[in-house]
């Protein structure tokens, strides 16, 4: 079973296919992981639907993150197979801010 199907459940906010957590290892305080709800390895996967829907969310996820941490920053991060450090093959991106 994938990882980031199974964490749906507990979603900060979503929309119809996409949803965000934030990081259980994070890089810095309030760094958001947007994850499609459809499984796809990468986000070469994704339908341009979905990378709407995501954008979408990582602006929702910038707005929480700003009313609880306030950052300077932020670096939108996405890696795609092994050699790029992706660790769980499922699609994802990063909202991790800078302080």
């Amino acid at each position: 079973m994938c990882l980031f199907c199974d964490l749906a459940k507990n979603a900060v906010a979503e929309n119809e296919l996409c949803y965000f957590i934030y990081d259980k290892f994070p890089k810095a305080p309030g760094h958001a992981l947007i994850i499609p709800k459809r499984h796809t390895a990468t986000v070469f996967g994704m339908t341009e639907t979905e990378w709407a829907a995501a954008g979408a969310l990582i602006n929702v996820a910038k707005t929480e993150i700003e009313k609880q941490y306030h950052p300077q920053g932020y670096n939108i991060q996405v890696n795609c197979g092994k050699a790029a450090g992706q660790e769980i093959m499922h699609a994802h991106f990063h909202l991790v801010p800078k302080y």
